[in-house]
């Protein structure tokens, strides 16, 4: 890749984008952690400047606002968790294998741990920003497709809309367990495991 005038760039001009690139996710690593131990109206230019080690002018060379370098913060936090999920349960060849993968998935997250708090914030805070909402609604309606298309695979009936049912089922079990800690994954697991397998051909069978 060349700069102006044909040149390809200097070290010191790759160096400078590096450490820009690496200031940029110290300031997202810093935002997503501050949401959670603050809540999302609390975190500051000075919170985040502080956190990261950097001078709080550097929260506004990066980002254009607060609210933006939040919006980011949640986003890439949000896409990482889900995709990692949807990518490993796609291995799947059938339902219960799915699930199973799925609540190994989630064990991890309490519900009170930093990404949890984070997505927590990010939803509720998606319901007065147009730009946030927009970009959430983007998100699941692809990880509705992903699922359904899985569901379709494994031989599901009705994967569509059951896909939305999922989706929204791990939503809700990260939301309970904030309030829950003790709850019963294991029997969770299992009505889960009941219900999306209702009427799907038990291919396991088939191969023992």
């Amino acid at each position: 890749m060349t700069g102006r005038g044909g040149q390809a760039p200097s070290g010191r001009g790759q160096a400078s984008s590096g450490r820009g690139q690496a200031t940029r996710a110290r300031l997202l690593d810093a935002a997503a952690h501050l949401v959670g131990e603050v809540g999302w109206g609390a975190v500051s230019t000075r919170l985040v400047a502080e956190r990261a080690g950097v001078n709080p002018a550097l929260v506004h060379y990066h980002f254009s606002s607060v609210a933006d370098l939040l919006r980011e913060a949640v986003m890439r936090t949000a896409r990482e968790m889900v995709f990692q999920l949807v990518d490993v349960l796609t291995q799947a060849g059938d339902v219960r294998t799915g699930v199973d993968t799925l609540f190994g998935f989630l064990r991890p997250y309490t519900g009170t741990d930093p990404a949890s708090l984070l997505m927590v914030e990010g939803f509720l805070a998606a319901t007065r920003e147009d730009a946030l909402r927009a970009e959430f609604a983007t998100l699941i309606e692809e990880i509705r497709q992903r699922l359904a298309d899985w569901l379709a695979a494994c031989g599901h009936p009705d994967p569509v809309v059951s896909a939305g049912v999922f989706a929204a089922l791990i939503d809700g079990l990260l939301l309970h367990r904030a309030v829950l800690p003790d709850m019963d994954f294991e029997a969770y697991q299992r009505t889960v495991t009941r219900m999306l397998s209702a009427g799907v051909p038990d291919r396991r069978g088939r191969h023992e």
